[in-house]
């Protein structure tokens, strides 16, 4: 048995480790979604490998489009390893369990990587209306000293929200049971674990993630508007070419924000599918962000092309 340690301000807390309860309770079905959840994971890793490779080796990176996209690529790969590994790894273990400090670290580390994509996926929006709106002025508008502040921003919002979500956690009393109905550590499915009235508790929470969430939201559909209104002058070849960047980013940001919003606008304890939608902005779209932006991005598969074709002949050089 473990000897609780002291809590402060009076808190009273007799969990040291959460029990995930997983996707699942039927075992075949796990070690199906094992192999399923183990490919996505192998193709998030390639396909975000090789947009970065391809932006940093070749002459994209000096567009702040790809910038930002380079970014956007950084921190699907850092988000999806904060969580899938564990999902992947417990989808064959026989005990789903995590440390009370881990399970904090868990949900401070994938809300401050999310806070900081949504504000990156912004900035992409920023980018294009600048782009179509202002051509005129897009180089001095976009230089790369501001596209620089926009990702500095992203990082200090998102670490605020992060920090204030885990101070309010971190102050919540846990008395057992300490089973989350979950496969991540995330605000929700802890707060059905505290022993206390969460009232004023889930109000805070969609304060701080679900307005936030669908605010964002709206400004981007909003941004995507007024480009579509702008399109108007463009001429034929210019507005297919927009259309088509437009249109990728406009499917990014609908799988990332529909799941979202259905999960932090909801209070805790509400009976949803939490678990089963999170899996489409924790696993599917940091998997599909590469195919939308190479299939459908000419420069992307030309740029991809000469930096494999120049790679392979250095090698055998």
């Amino acid at each position: 048995m473990s000897v609780e340690s002291p809590q402060p301000h009076g808190k009273s807390n007799n969990v040291t480790e959460f029990v995930f309860m997983g996707l699942w309770g039927n075992k075949q079905v796990e070690l199906l979604f094992f192999l399923f959840f183990l490919l996505c994971y192998l193709v998030i890793l390639t396909g975000n490998f090789l947009i970065l490779l391809t932006i940093t080796c070749s002459h994209l990176i000096e567009q702040p489009m790809y910038y930002f996209l380079c970014h956007l690529s950084l921190m699907d790969l850092c988000y999806t390893s904060t969580v899938v590994p564990r999902l992947i790894r417990d989808l064959v273990a026989a005990r789903k369990n995590i440390s009370y400090n881990n399970c904090m670290a868990q949900l401070f580390t994938a809300h401050l990587l999310a806070g900081v994509e949504i504000l990156i996926l912004v900035s992409m929006a920023l980018d294009r209306y600048v782009a179509i709106v202002k051509p005129l002025h897009y180089m001095v508008l976009m230089n790369r000293r501001r596209c620089n502040t926009l990702v500095f921003m992203a990082w200090g919002v998102g670490f605020w929200h992060s920090v204030a979500l885990l101070l309010v956690v971190l102050h919540l009393p846990f008395c057992g049971p300490n089973q989350i109905d979950h496969y991540i550590c995330d605000v929700k499915p802890l707060l059905k674990l505290v022993c206390k009235d969460i009232h004023v508790v889930n109000i805070l929470m969609i304060a701080n993630s679900g307005m936030v969430v669908v605010a964002v939201f709206l400004i981007l559909v909003a941004s995507y508007i007024l480009i579509l209104y702008n399109l108007r002058s463009c001429s034929s070849v210019g507005r297919r070419k927009a259309l088509s960047t437009c249109s990728s980013h406009v499917m990014v940001v609908i799988l990332f924000f529909v799941p979202c919003i259905y999960i932090y606008v909801l209070p805790a304890g509400s009976e949803n599918k939490d678990k089963e939608v999170s899996v489409f902005y924790t696993v599917i779209a940091p998997m599909l962000n590469p195919l939308i932006y190479t299939l459908r991005n000419m420069e992307m598969r030309i740029a991809m092309g000469k930096v494999w074709s120049k790679m392979t002949h250095s090698k055998f050089q």
